[in-house]
């Protein structure tokens, strides 16, 4: 049997283990965890938190696509309390998992596709009590940043309108095996009330065009949607460009149509 350290990363998943005990610790700590949650992990590697974290409750369900370290993880369960499910998390149906008490997701996201995944999490949010995820420190910006600020961005309104989000901490790329080359981030996620569907979709349309014209003031970027009027008469200043509308703005412009 292959040591944790034996175990080779493979580039194409983005795999980086997490290897430093204080951060896992400190990861653990922040989770918050109580003994009858039902906790989810998302890309739990050789088990450097899966481990810990059943000495905390009483089984833990994991997705894994790698099936070296499937078969590694189960080779080490020895009170077979990791119940692990080879699967993409890109594409995995988290309401199979479902139980009385909401989910709780835990996850090292790969860098690559950690948006997609997001998005993917989301459509099952009312499975869930809450998220920490540890993404890109760029991509962890983006997801917490407020109107206003170069960082804010269709990611964060995207995002903030379906969750609370706040980071946690940060991480050095020292943490890792083999180390990454960017600073790595844990941000909380905690589902708000859906706004329904048909919001949503409207509101993501609505940010697309705003962003992807965002040097352009929302009177001639969203002006096939709303006119100047329309605008003003939400409360919100056509003269503003797509970063100076709050995730509230957008909610707003979102529920009233063009």
């Amino acid at each position: 049997m292959k040591k944790p350290n034996q175990i080779r990363a493979k580039k194409h998943l983005s795999q980086n283990f997490l290897t430093d005990e204080n951060i896992i610790n400190k990861i653990i700590q922040c989770f918050d965890l109580r003994e009858d949650d039902h906790v989810v992990e998302i890309g739990p590697g050789y088990g450097s938190m899966t481990f810990p974290i059943i000495e905390i409750i009483g089984s833990i369900d994991v997705i894994e696509v790698d099936k070296d370290l499937v078969n590694y993880l189960n080779e080490n369960d020895d009170q077979e309390l990791v119940n692990v499910i080879q699967a993409d998390a890109l594409n995995y149906d988290y309401s199979m998992l479902r139980k009385k008490k909401p989910m709780r997701l835990i996850g090292n996201l790969p860098y690559h596709i950690s948006t997609p995944i997001l998005f993917h999490l989301l459509g099952f949010s009312e499975c869930f009590q809450d998220f920490h995820v540890m993404v890109q420190k760029e991509v962890a910006d983006r997801m917490v940043s407020t109107h206003g600020n170069k960082t804010y961005g269709r990611l964060s309104v995207a995002i903030q309108s379906r969750c609370k989000a706040s980071k946690v901490f940060d991480i050095k790329p020292s943490a890792f095996h083999p180390r990454p080359k960017v600073i790595s981030s844990i941000v909380k996620l905690e589902p708000k009330t859906s706004l329904g569907n048909e919001v949503h979709s409207k509101l993501d349309e609505i940010v697309k065009i705003a962003f992807n014209q965002r040097r352009k003031k929302i009177r001639n970027s969203l002006k096939e949607i709303f006119s100047p009027q329309k605008l003003s008469d939400c409360g919100i200043d056509p003269n503003f460009r797509a970063e100076n509308l709050s995730v509230e703005d957008y909610i707003t412009l979102s529920k009233v149509g063009g």
